[in-house]
């Protein structure tokens, strides 16, 4: 068995299990551990439950790992690291939330089947013991993982009134492995949705988080779409399912944010390092929730979406702010959203000197971003249509990476500082020196670096002409 094989070559795991056993406790490994060994991808994060109760997991631990922490304890969880492993230690639990609670009612169990029960689903309800290595499944966990199926241990109604969270982690895990959601827990996720209320944004925020750097996000997020929980928690993605017009002249916008999303998932590898980006796939996502409320029909029958993308980065912040992000994760996503249509208001012809400045200082240290946006957001069908504004792009990017090598794009700057405009114009610390360097900035990009002296005539003859 591989679980077995697996654990045997840890000599953690046997000194471990040694050393509960010898104070009289019983231990195992459970849970994402247990299904990850079976997957073949054990890592080093390793979770465990126990029999002993904190105080008395600290005792088993002391003098043998090499930190230990215990801001987990109110929840019967201690934490340590030995080595390379890192190890979350539980007490058997046997909490669930009360009707009206945003927080669960902590109480320890006093057998491990009773543990594993309460689990969100069978393939993290199996457990290995240490260190005799038994293996035990009293749910038909390995069944479930064998046909790649999310199951619940008990029956989905009681698993999700325990843990509203746990719809959104049966998405997140389809996300995740690729498994299919049993349909007794869809059906359970479409009749109980409002439950997800009385969980904290920040716990709701995180799940979701998980689930949009998961390899397919897609599947998790159609799932919370169909089954109503995306109305609960990020009502703006369901609203993109407008209704298309009898001509078709406009795209589903809910397919396409995303088509948008895994074309973006595709073009990570251009961001440094190269890993799942949250910024970008939740911009991909967003993009174009501006859109519902923005949509204007024409007499010929035309749909049009202006301004969508400044609303859309308006409803962004709130969406984001709702569910508690941070303020730089917000403004950064917000901001692609404000900046996805930028590269087409210049059109498809030649890139002048002062656009591209605009374009690179507008983005800032977002540019690899939106340069991954804005060509994940071409999903038209149209071959020929698709490849002139990919050479397009190439274009774009072609200029700024000459006009990065003959000037400082990423930090463009007036050729005159504050000091040096107040010095020349005589003036004090003011909303002046603000109006004058703005005007310096718009003349850096329209016509590059000016040096110091043409800059401080073309300061005096704005100044002449101002008064």
């Amino acid at each position: 068995m591989a679980v077995r094989e697996l654990v045997a070559a840890s000599p953690v795991m046997s000194q471990l299990g040694s050393r509960f056993v010898k104070a009289g406790q019983e231990i195992w490994l459970v849970g994402g551990s247990v299904r990850d060994a079976l997957l073949g991808r054990l890592g080093t994060d390793l979770d465990f439950t126990t029999s002993a109760r904190p105080d008395e997991i600290e005792r088993c631990l002391e003098g043998w790992v090499d930190a230990r922490w215990d801001v987990g304890r109110d929840f019967g969880t201690i934490g340590a690291r030995a080595g390379q492993w890192q190890m979350e230690i539980t007490t058997y639990r046997a909490d669930s939330y009360d009707p009206t609670s945003r927080k669960p009612t902590v109480a320890f169990g006093d057998s491990v089947v009773g543990d594993l029960r309460r689990r969100d689903f069978t393939v993290n309800a199996m457990a290995v013991s240490l260190p005799e290595l038994q293996f035990l499944d009293p749910f038909g966990g390995l069944r479930d993982l064998a046909g790649r199926v999310i199951q619940t241990p008990a029956t989905a109604e009681e698993s999700f009134t325990d843990d509203p969270l746990r719809m959104m982690r049966a998405a997140r895990f389809a996300a995740q492995l690729g498994f299919t959601v049993s349909p007794g827990v869809v059906e359970a996720m479409c009749t109980m949705t409002d439950r997800i209320s009385i969980v904290s944004a920040e716990r709701v925020r995180d799940e979701l988080v998980k689930l949009v750097l998961a390899d397919q996000p897609r599947i998790g997020l159609m799932l919370l779409v169909e089954t109503g929980l995306a109305g609960q928690v990020l009502p703006e993605l369901p609203a993109l399912r407008l209704e298309r017009d009898e001509h078709h002249r406009h795209k589903d916008v809910y397919e396409h944010s995303l088509t948008v999303l895994d074309q973006a998932i595709a073009l990570e590898s251009r961001l440094p390092p190269g890993t799942a980006d949250l910024v970008t796939r939740l911009a991909s996502l967003l993009h174009d929730i501006g859109k519902p409320s923005t949509r204007r029909f024409a007499p010929d029958g035309s749909v049009t979406f202006h301004h969508h993308d400044v609303v859309g980065a308006k409803m962004t912040k709130q969406r984001l702010r709702a569910l508690r992000f941070s303020n730089g994760v917000i403004d950064d996503v917000a901001k692609l959203v404000e900046l996805h249509l930028r590269f087409h208001g210049y059109g498809s012809g030649g890139w002048t000197d002062s656009a591209v400045r605009r374009y690179v200082r507008d983005a800032g240290p977002l540019l690899d971003r939106l340069h991954v946006l804005t060509r994940a957001d071409c999903t038209t069908r149209n071959r020929r249509k698709a490849e002139r504004l990919s050479r397009t792009y190439d274009e774009l990017e072609r200029r700024i990476s000459e006009l990065a090598a003959e000037e400082e794009l990423a930090a463009i700057r007036p050729d005159l500082d504050g000091q040096q405009i107040m010095d020349i114009l005589g003036i004090r610390p003011g909303p002046l020196v603000g109006e004058a360097y703005r005007f310096l900035l718009e003349l850096r990009m329209d016509q590059g670096p000016l040096g110091e002296e043409r800059a401080r005539r073309e300061l005096l003859d704005w100044w002449a002409a101002r008064r």
